[in-house]
């Protein structure tokens, strides 16, 4: 079978939401408990998508810390994929600008101190790291002015400590500090 038929041959979401009408309640809740015990994206997603306790954010930090700052003494490897994903995956289950910016920063930051305890040089890290602080940028300027102050202190403060990594990244933070500044100046 070709890999475009075993696709075609996966049920769809119109074929799982018509099965998903036939449950009971008892039947549906059966199958989110399960969903939920099933790993650990699931119990980060539903609290998060209901609102669910004081720190929403906080198994999505604890996923991009992990992956994108390691502790290399303990052999932990590097993910910069699953540390991103992290970011995604909050922005499925609820999307708030506050808070991706918050998840965005919040990599930037981690991935500055990596750099900064092992002296870390990887090109590829560096790219991911850019690409983050620019969309780190987008979210924060979608946020009413009154929301971005803390925020862009936060992105000012990693332009700066910039200066010590090399590869060219402090050019590429200040190209899009500069160009955001002037396109929020363009917009008022």
């Amino acid at each position: 079978m070709s890999k475009k038929n075993e696709k075609s041959a996966l049920p769809s979401w119109t074929n799982v939401k018509a099965t998903l009408l036939t449950f009971d309640r008892a039947g549906l809740l059966g199958l989110l408990q399960d969903l939920y015990a099933t790993c650990k994206d699931n119990q980060a997603f539903l609290p998060a998508r209901l609102g669910l306790g004081p720190d929403q954010l906080g198994p999505y930090k604890a996923t991009i810390s992990r992956w994108i700052n390691p502790d290399l003494r303990r052999n932990q490897p590097l993910s910069i994929s699953k540390a991103k994903k992290a970011i995604s995956d909050y922005g499925k289950a609820i999307g708030r600008p506050d808070e991706l910016a918050e998840l965005s920063i919040f990599y930037c930051e981690e991935a500055f101190s990596f750099v900064e305890s092992c002296g870390w040089n990887d090109e590829r890290y560096f790219v991911a790291l850019i690409r983050v602080y620019d969309q780190s940028v987008k979210f924060v300027l979608k946020l009413p002015p009154a929301e971005r102050l803390t925020y862009l202190e936060r992105l000012d403060k990693l332009r700066s400590r910039a200066r010590r990594l090399g590869w060219g990244v402090e050019d590429e933070l200040n190209s899009l500090w500069y160009a955001s500044v002037l396109d929020e100046r363009q917009s008022e």
